[in-house]
């Protein structure tokens, strides 16, 4: 069958010019593998790293099956899923953790290069570990992404490294000969009594953003009942909360599974697995309506390399709608982002709680 690109939906399906479904990297990756691709037994395919699809569709539409893949952010693997029934390839392909299984045995890996080199290394290693001992690696991006460092995190795994000429800026490094794999551990730090634990794909890695750092230092006193640590990232501010109310129950949410595992080895790293509950989700869509008195957040205002507005107003959005009347969302943001009128609008009336020269904190009670 054919398969077109411009069928491509992203999830949730907004419009931002900015957020393309397939680039000029994907069509790159696809013609530099397809010899490989065409040789492979099903089960043989792995897709690491595909933004809505389109490289693990096109590889079901020329003939694909039993694609292992992996995408970090939920959003993909539901963009992905909604994508292959459009398409009628929904057998084709299967869901799977950044685990042992997703490569073991595999002769065919396409990687679209994260801009991290710790998650990047992370990916190789368990490649190296697990693949079959004659697999090729195509790993493509952006020349404006890439950088010589990937060739070295790629030279640590594998003897053989090509690099292909550019082609609409875009560029396929290609990895053989695999050696010295290994399992990913998480990265780790303490910071002012709380070990912090990372993957490498997770964000600010095992230390803390100044962000974070800022809500740290103006988190209130709770109640012994119940609270939310939204888009957690490596689950210290649920970590914080845990230590300083120790009867105090909470709920880590991320939708990269790396900051789920990430904010998971963090828990335990502090001795409090037994009272934060981690969870994978899109926003907070596996939450009630009206159920959590109080609710931390740092939002982020990237959607993968590109800055993006739209993001932080619908955490806002969904914030209110599980927070209980009378909940507070307390949110650390970049000054110059000019959120409050947003926070007013979408929870309720805000008030400022500290400021410093690039973030503020702010207080929103749900009406």
């Amino acid at each position: 069958m054919t398969f077109s690109f411009d069928g491509l939906r992203r999830w949730p399906d907004v419009e931002a010019s900015d957020l393309v479904a397939a680039d000029a990297a994907d069509r790159l990756l696809l013609d530099e593998s397809a010899t490989a691709r065409s040789t492979a037994t099903d089960g043989g395919l792995v897709v690491i790293g595909d933004g809505y699809g389109a490289l693990t569709l096109s590889a079901a539409a020329d003939g694909g099956r039993g694609i292992r893949v992996h995408q970090d952010p939920l959003t993909g693997e539901r963009a992905l899923a909604a994508n292959s029934e459009r398409f009628g390839l929904g057998d084709a392909f299967a869901s799977l953790p950044l685990a042992p299984e997703l490569l073991r045995g595999a002769r065919v890996v396409l990687l679209r290069l994260p801009r991290s080199l710790d998650a990047l290394r992370d990916i190789a290693g368990l490649i190296a570990a697990y693949a079959a001992p004659d697999v090729v690696v195509f790993a493509g991006g952006r020349v404006k992404h890439m950088t010589l460092a990937m060739n070295d995190v790629l030279r640590e795994q594998f003897a053989r490294l090509d690099v292909t000429h550019a082609r609409q800026k875009s560029r396929v490094l290609i990895a053989r000969e695999p050696h010295d794999g290994r399992d990913p551990v998480p990265s780790r730090a303490t910071h002012d009594g709380i070990v912090v634990c990372a993957y490498g794909g997770a964000f600010a890695g095992a230390s803390i953003d100044i962000g974070t750092r800022f809500l740290l230092e103006h988190l209130p006193s709770l109640a012994d009942d119940a609270a939310i640590d939204f888009a957690c990232g490596t689950g210290v501010v649920a970590a914080a909360l845990a230590l300083r109310h120790p009867s105090l129950r909470v709920l880590a949410c991320d939708q990269s599974a790396a900051a789920v595992a990430s904010a998971q080895a963090t828990a335990e790293a502090n001795g409090v697995a037994d009272r934060i509950q981690v969870v994978r989700d899109d926003m907070l869509g596996a939450q009630p309506d009206a159920s959590a008195t109080f609710i931390a957040l740092n939002p982020p205002f990237h959607s993968g390399s590109a800055v993006h507005d739209a993001i932080a107003p619908r955490m806002f959005a969904e914030a209110a709608r599980v927070l209980r009347p009378g909940g507070e969302l307390r949110a650390v943001w970049n000054s110059g982002l000019r959120y409050r009128p947003a926070l007013e609008r979408t929870v309720g009336p805000t008030r400022q709680i500290a400021r410093n020269a690039k973030f503020t904190v702010t207080a929103s009670t749900r009406r």
